[in-house]
């Protein structure tokens, strides 16, 4: 016993030690592959004394090896995917199992953890691979699980059907994505039946996949009164003369129907057998092993074969394989003596030389174009099992997408997936149980409770064209969920994600199919009723599950936030800019004319309005939602209150040039600065009683979106909230109107011009703002708050500083005193003391008080700019009006 084991480990030791991947690609994740790329195999002599030699594999299959090129096709098409796996890249190891279980051992052992030779190396903890497509034929497929399934190492089959792999107890890691033969074969014992042949002749392959399929077979003919007259079995190992002897059995049966449960390779041994005995007159019923095989259906075996009937599994198209497929050439990858074979034996030719010179055949140049062959690998129009190569990568891909977390957010998904170096096969087994997603071709791609894809089958005849070519003819089809219960039920069953509704008239047993609505679900077949998902859930598309809404707020990463931030920060460093220049040139005319102290406050809360709308941006929380209200209340009054005190100084200025007036003193800097404070004081008091009583909170919005949640700030009291907007708009409207009366004094510096037009573009805003704060939905209401605060800050800081930074900086001959004193026009010496007043208004309000002979003049000039109040007052307002109207569509074209 001791030396049989011995023996054993010393041949797997050996045959891996020369045993290397035939294609890899490194990636995040590694899928591995086996396939049976060569369908011949050399077993070497075993003995006690010497290491075995390696394994040789021969005759490559062009099919098999379309399964690789396909499975390679369709995880570069995943890589390039932006939704699928964004961030993650795949690679592969796809190895030869060469129709061997043997090999397909070996294969499972390299894939599981490499395929080093060392005696002495410790096992790593995690497979190389996360995932394993193949192998082709059930025997195999089983002899891999039983190693790889100890790890939970989930793989998935492209063409292992048999029955027995269903059994989950046993096989808790297998998928596949044909169906199992349990469907199949009771199909042919139906389909047999349908013809009325009741007496009839099997043969199968040898192994799990004929043996178990086979036996369902007859086990269900039985039941549909059909005999067997008798049961061969072949295999391509067995000696020729077996393969003879079944067809000398075939030939003296009395049974002219024919049930051949074989694989491809069973069926070429059987076929060549068949044509040296001149086997006819037999109808062939055929397994989808074997039933759409392209080069079966030639002109050598069309008289044997030509109307064969079988059940075969739908066909699909592949858009961009056959282009992939025909740009595979060895020049890909020089190393691989895979890809040189291949192309050895498509072209007859050899890239290797005789060492005397001589060519072994043509030499292959590696130029010659697999646009002019026509063989198995370059036919793409059965595509059959090579889709579901296809499908087997996407369900591995999915899953992987779902175990990182790769999720949406609203309509857009998120760029990026939550890498985890380590995690256990089993999460990967979890969420390929439950994956469930639709191809580019409209096919719909899940596992049931085995593992196994919905059974769904075409019935195919071989009919002779009228060119003589043998032709695939779909006669029929079969579904065997409907097929079972096509008579033993009124209505069929309503899949999850559907209610019964009873049907008027009808019993209870009859009833017709709705769906679920949206945030409702019904989580198992033929639900009563559909099920309301809780608050912070709703449902998901097919209506079979509750998943956590969507939470929306305006963040930082996303287009909109990006884009405010930006405008934020432009206008923080601009107003900086200006400070810089008004510091720089503070001791000139100009900025002495300006009230150079208020305009530094002015400058300084126009940076802090700029700055609190980054707190309106965000996940919000308890102090965000504080301290974005509040922040923003108070440096708005504060930012209005500087301009109320430039626009008093003006009006004040102006009133003490009339003779005897005694104003300017009542209103110096002492007063600015109290008047200031006092303003400002008012709204934070305000804030502080808001804060107190009832303040903002963060609040998950449910009304406005049932499918998602909007993450907001509530206001707490909504009184409040408008108490603080509306004291803004007092100060604003007050220092309107007073900008207003004082916008008509003297040319060569007027600033009560500039913040007139300041306030009439702060005002249309914030009118504008109030029904647009209103009806916006979602993330977009605290847009539209952030837009109002931004575009009247930077109306402010353009209309009140740019005019004098354009001054100092690029008109610097007018920054003078003489200039800002002198004439303008007409006007006399009246005017030259206007400009004076406002220049240097303490001095000239002195110096005008002694100068009673001008007060007539002074006063019938403000007598005249009353009355040219009432004629402009109603173009102020259509400027308002129009303004208001701009930036309402501005609003609408942004954030609607």
């Amino acid at each position: 016993m001791f030396a049989s084991v011995y023996l054993m480990f010393l041949f797997m030791l050996g045959v891996m030690g020369a045993f290397g991947a035939e294609e890899e690609a490194e990636g995040d994740i590694i899928i591995g592959g086996a396939f049976s790329i060569h369908t011949q195999i050399a077993k070497p002599l075993l003995s006690f004394t010497d290491p075995p030699k390696r394994l040789i594999c021969s005759r490559l299959h062009f099919r098999e090896f379309r399964f690789v090129q396909t499975m390679i096709f369709a995880i570069e098409q995943i890589n390039n995917s932006t939704s699928l796996l964004p961030n993650i890249s795949i690679g592969y190891k796809i190895f030869d199992s060469c129709s061997s279980t043997v090999s397909a051992t070996r294969a499972a052992m390299a894939l599981m953890n490499g395929q080093e030779k060392t005696l002495g190396k410790n096992c790593s903890s995690k497979s190389s691979v996360h995932a394993i497509i193949g192998t082709s034929d059930s025997s195999s497929t089983i002899a891999m699980l039983q190693t790889s399934g100890i790890f939970q190492i989930p793989m998935i089959s492209h063409f292992a059907t048999c029955a027995c792999l269903s059994n989950r107890r046993e096989y808790s890691s297998f998928f596949r994505t044909i169906p199992s033969d349990y469907h199949q074969s009771r199909a042919l014992a139906k389909l047999v039946k349908h013809f009325g042949w009741t007496w009839v002749g099997t043969i199968r392959s040898d192994n799990d996949y004929g043996n178990n399929g086979m036996a369902t077979f007859i086990k269900a003919a039985g039941q549909e009164g059909v005999c067997i007259e008798y049961s061969e079995a072949i295999l391509r190992t067995y000696p020729q003369s077996q393969a003879a002897r079944v067809v000398r059995v075939i030939r003296n049966g009395s049974a002219r129907v024919l049930v051949a449960f074989l694989s491809q390779i069973e069926m070429d041994i059987l076929l060549e057998e068949a044509m040296k005995q001149n086997l006819t007159g037999v109808q062939w019923v055929g397994s989808e092993s074997w039933i759409t095989a392209g080069h079966l259906a030639t002109k050598r075996h069309s008289d044997i074969l030509i109307g064969s009937l079988g059940f075969t599994i739908r066909k699909s198209k592949i858009p961009g394989l056959r282009e992939f497929l025909l740009q595979v050439n060895p020049s890909q990858n020089p190393q691989s003596s895979l890809l040189r074979e291949f192309w050895e034996t498509t072209f007859g030719c050899s890239f290797q030389s005789r060492l005397d010179g001589q060519s072994q055949g043509r030499q292959c140049s590696g130029s010659e174009r697999l646009d002019d062959v026509d063989n198995t690998f370059t036919d793409v129009s059965e595509l059959r099992i090579s889709n579901n190569v296809y499908k087997a990568v996407y369900a591995v891909a999915h899953a992987m997408h779902n175990m990182l977390k790769c999720r949406h957010h609203g309509e857009k998904l998120n760029q990026s997936c939550i890498w985890r170096d380590k995690f256990e096969p089993v999460q990967v087994l979890k969420n390929l149980q439950r994956v469930n997603f639709t191809l580019h071709s409209g096919e719909r791609v899940n596992f049931d409770d085995y593992g196994d894809p919905a059974a769904i089958y075409d019935l195919m005849n071989w009919q002779r064209s009228p060119t003589g070519e043998t032709v695939f003819v779909t006669v029929g089809s079969y579904n065997a969920l409907l097929h079972i219960r096509k008579n033993s039920v009124c209505s069929e069953s309503c899949i999850p994600g559907f209610r019964q509704a009873v049907i008027k008239g009808k019993p209870v047993c009859c009833f017709s199919c709705i769906a679920c609505a949206a945030g409702e679900i019904s989580n198992t077949s033929d639900s009563a009723e559909c099920s309301r998902c809780s608050l912070e859930y709703w449902s998901n598309e097919d209506r079979s599950l509750c998943v956590p809404k969507v939470v929306e707020f305006l963040s930082f990463e996303e287009t909109m936030g990006t884009l405010l931030t930006a405008l934020s920060l432009f206008g923080a460093s601009l107003t900086l800019v200006v400070s810089v220049v008004f510091f720089q040139f503070r001791d000139t005319p100009l900025i002495k004319a300006s009230n150079s102290e208020l305009s530094f406050l002015l400058l300084f809360s126009l940076t802090l309005c700029f700055l609190c709308s980054l707190t309106f941006i965000g996940r919000p929380s308890d102090w965000s939602c504080m301290l974005r209200h509040t922040a923003f209340g108070i440096t708005f009054v504060l930012c209005i209150s500087c301009v109320l005190g430039k626009t008093i100084v003006v009006l004040m200025a102006f009133r003490a040039t009339l003779p005897g007036s005694n104003v300017m003193k009542w209103f110096g800097p002492a007063q600015r600065r109290l008047s200031v404070l006092a303003f400002t004081l008012i709204q934070v008091v305000i804030c502080i009683l808001w804060l107190t009583v009832n303040p903002p909170f963060p609040f998950k919005n449910m009304e406005h979106y049932k499918e998602k949640i909007i993450l907001e700030c509530a206001l707490g009291s909504p009184i409040w909230f408008w108490a603080v907007l509306g004291y803004i708009g007092l100060l604003a409207m007050l220092c309107f109107i007073l900008a207003f009366l004082a916008r008509k004094l003297p040319d060569n510096f007027n600033e009560a011009k500039l913040i007139t037009f300041s306030m009439l573009i702060y005002c249309a805003v914030w009118i504008t703002f109030i029904p647009a704060y209103v009806s916006s939905p979602g993330k977009f209401t605290v847009a539209v708050e952030i837009f109002a605060i931004l575009a009247s800050s930077y109306g402010l800081l353009f209309c009140i500083f740019v005019p004098k930074c354009f001054i100092i900086v690029l008109k610097p001959e007018l920054n003078t005193k003489k200039h800002l004193m002198g004439k303008t026009h007409s006007r006399g010496k009246n005017t030259k003391n206007l400009n004076l007043t406002l220049i240097f208004p303490m001095v000239t309000a002195l110096s005008l008080a002694s100068s009673s002979s001008q007060t007539s003049d002074v006063t019938n000039e403000i007598k005249n700019k009353k009355q040219q109040i009432s004629q402009t007052v109603r173009c102020w307002i259509l400027r308002m009006f129009y303004i208001c109207k701009l930036i309402s569509y501005s609003v609408s074209l942004i954030f609607m």
